[in-house]
Parts: C-alpha cells; structure tokens; sequence
C-alpha cells in the first residue's frame, strides 16, 4: 500500500518527506514488525522496537514522539485507534465483509451456541486486538458488542433485527418451554424475557449458514439464578422457594420486577445492589458493600427471590468460598 493511500484512509499529516513510498504490511504490535511495515503506536519505546525490526512507516497521536530515522514515514493522526479503525474499514469493506453491533445478551447466546466459527469472527473491545485479528482473519462476517469500537469501523453498523420465528409453550422466571421451526423445545434454562435476543442469535446463524446448537442453551452470565435453603445452601432447582439471581445489568433487574408484577405478585423479591444506585421504578433497593453485607441480609430478610446487581464479579468467589451461593 502507498503512503499516500495510508494519509488518505488514516486522515492523518505526513510530517516529513520520507524516502520510502510503500509498506507491506501492518501491525500495532512491534514484536510483529518485519521489514517494511507500517506500524501504530505512539509509545517511544515501542516505536523505537519497530524502527529497528525494519518498519517503514510510523502511524502515532503524540506529539512528543521524538523522530529519529527521517528517513521513514511519519504520519500523525488526531486519535491512534480511529485511525487504525479506518485502515481496517478500508482492507474489509475491500472484501465485502459484514460488519454486525450486537447487545450484551445476543453476543453471549452467539458465543454459547455456535458449534463452527470458521466463518464468523468476534471483534474484541480492546482496539488493538480487534485491530491485529481483523487485518488477519480471512473471514467475512464480523460482530463484537462494543458500540464506540464498532462505530470506529463502520459508522452505519447494522444491528440484528430479523428473529427466528418462536412461540414460548410454557415458562416460569428461570425456564422456557417454545416451539421453534416445528419443534418443542421442553423446558430450558432460559429467561422468557431473553427469547427475542436469542431468536435474533438464531437468525444471524441461519442468515449467514453458520452451524449451531440450541441443546447448549444455558443461563448466560447475565442472569444465573441459584436456589438455596434457609442456611443459604445449594440445592437442586425446585426444590426451594428461595433464589438468588445473580444479574449484570439494569435490563434484567427491571425486567425480572415487570415479570413478577404481573405474574408472580404473591411472592416476595427484594433487590441488592452496590452503594448508591438508583433503580428506576423502585425506590428500596438494599445496598451492600461486600460479601458479608450481602450474606447478612440474605439471611436475616424474608424473600422468596433476590436479585442481585453487582458490575464487580469479584465478591461471587467469595461468596462462593464462604456461603456456597455460587456456583459454575
């Protein structure tokens, strides 16, 4: 590829008249530079590695990057990762690769479910791993979940919208007994309120002939419920009244309080979550700070479900260790 193309996709400014006019590849990682790359990075050190493994051009943000060979390309840009972004908009939309934003849930029953990945690739949120794994994977069909990264690449990424056709048979809160292109399937381990982000899953697959199986379903790790006695043990499902749900996202707490007020009203749930949050439409959350908060709670109030909401998975070994709630 030309400098000239590398200013143009990059929107960057050549700040000196370099005496190469080409690279061969490119790389964010210097151990990966081999003679004549192009290599992004606006840390010293790293660029300093690339320099000497033969990089012939430099894309980097940073204006106190020192220049020591003018002899190769330097480019600065206004933001290191968009530009990188744009490099690999360029070389896909090249090969007409489809590019899909998914939600937390759908990407989590696509990793679940899928049985062949040779044709699909999942986008990590770190740029510079999404950046190596896309300029080098020969797929052609592309997801992640990380909105600002993905709107880097393409901003008009599509979202899932088609759903496989479905038709819940029976359900509680935990498990969902549907039909699904003719078949029943009796009685899994899925909230009803997730059936349309997993039929939109379903549809991706199907869409894109991508091999899957639904007999993986499982609760995803945004919503694992755990049934426990009195002492705040396991037990097998059904047999408690008394659960915990271990939940990631506001969605699902709110979700879950709509199911039960419509639903399950005679029985009694209760909601713990860190310092400070507000829940929209319900004003007592329980408020804990650690795990002994948490377990002192669960064993002095009277509940039949509670939910608990906590973006620090940390404190569920510890539960775990101390009061087995938690299990894998």
């Amino acid at each position: 590829m030309n400098i000239s193309d590398i200013i143009n996709i990059t929107e960057g400014q050549l700040v000196n008249s370099p005496k190469i006019q080409s690279i061969e590849a490119a790389s964010v990682y210097a151990s990966k530079i081999d003679h004549g790359d192009l290599f992004f990075s606006s840390l010293q050190e790293d660029i300093d590695t690339a320099i000497s493994n033969g990089a012939y051009a430099i894309v980097y943000d940073n204006d106190e990057i020192i220049q020591n060979d003018t002899e190769i390309a330097w480019i600065k840009v206004s933001d290191i990762a968009l530009a990188a972004m744009k490099l690999v908009r360029f070389v896909l939309l090249k090969k007409e690769a489809d590019f899909y934003l998914l939600t937390a849930h759908e990407l989590s029953f696509v990793k679940m479910l899928i049985s062949d990945r040779r044709n699909i690739s999942i986008i990590p949120s770190d740029w510079k791993k999404a950046f190596e794994m896309m300029v080098n994977s020969p797929s052609r069909l592309f997801i992640g979940d990380d909105d600002e990264l993905l709107r880097m690449i393409k901003p008009d990424v599509k979202r899932l919208k088609k759903e496989v056709e479905w038709q819940i048979v029976n359900e509680t809160l935990f498990r969902s007994t549907f039909k699904m292109n003719g078949y029943v399937y009796q009685d899994y381990e899925l909230a009803p309120f997730h059936m349309e982000a997993f039929s939109r899953a379903l549809a991706l697959f199907e869409t894109h002939d991508i091999k899957y199986e639904i007999e993986k379903l499982r609760y995803t790790k945004h919503f694992l419920p755990v049934f426990i006695d009195n002492n705040l043990q396991t037990v097998p499902a059904g047999k408690s009244d008394k659960v915990v749900v271990f939940i990631d996202n506001m969605e699902d707490v709110a979700k879950s309080r709509e199911y039960m007020k419509y639903k399950m009203k005679w029985l009694k749930s209760i909601v713990l979550t860190p310092p400070k949050t507000k829940i929209e439409g319900y004003d007592n959350p329980i408020w804990f700070n650690d795990a002994n908060d948490v377990h002192n709670t669960l064993k002095n109030r009277h509940y039949n479900y509670a939910f608990i909401l906590n973006s620090d998975k940390s404190i569920l070994p510890k539960l775990q260790e101390n009061f087995s709630l938690f299990y894998l």
